[in-house]
């Protein structure tokens, strides 16, 4: 039976392995073979990890606004943080799960990069994301997709209809 270089019994040094692990996972560019295909890591991923602006620091929960002057960004920032506080461990800090989002799943909500890194990330978050957010027919009916509890589903409901009400309600007033 052939051992693994991160089996626990072996005799590489355990400073070296680690070192390996993440040497190996930067600059990891997918398989050889095959049509699978993942972008180069660039600098600008390592600002988000470490030094996002605005929303960007929620990133990590997967589609946020990321202008946080828009009246979408305005209306959504209870729901994002409100997620924010159900996904986040207390333990465990932001750029580690931003780190886990770049490198688990580039950033996206449908490609997995490292498939370890991506089970980590969904097992920390509780699963907890959110999907998309749109407007549809009118600019003042958003649409919002999470995956989350009922809750937060809620909340997310409410949020699109009060966004719709007072769009209506302004709407109105102009004509």
């Amino acid at each position: 039976m052939k051992k693994s270089k991160f089996d626990i019994s072996s005799q590489i040094p355990l400073s070296f392995r680690i070192k390996d692990f993440f040497r190996s996972m930067l600059f990891w560019r997918g398989r050889s073979k095959g049509m699978i295909h993942t972008r180069n890591i660039e600098l600008d991923d390592f600002r988000y990890i470490f030094f996002p602006n605005g929303l960007d620091k929620y990133g990590y929960l997967g589609v946020v606004p990321y202008n946080e002057d828009s009246d979408i960004a305005k209306a959504m920032l209870p729901l994002i943080l409100t997620m924010d506080y159900e996904a986040k461990p207390k333990w465990c800090p932001r750029w580690f799960l931003r780190f886990l989002h770049v490198f688990g799943s580039d950033k996206s909500i449908v490609r997995v990069r490292n498939r370890r890194l991506h089970n980590l990330h969904n097992k920390l978050t509780k699963g907890i994301m959110m999907w998309d957010y749109k407007t549809k027919w009118e600019w003042y009916d958003l649409r919002i997709s999470i995956s989350a509890p009922e809750y937060l589903q809620n909340l997310a409901e409410d949020i699109e209809d009060s966004f719709y009400k007072r769009g209506e309600k302004q709407e109105g007033g102009n004509k």
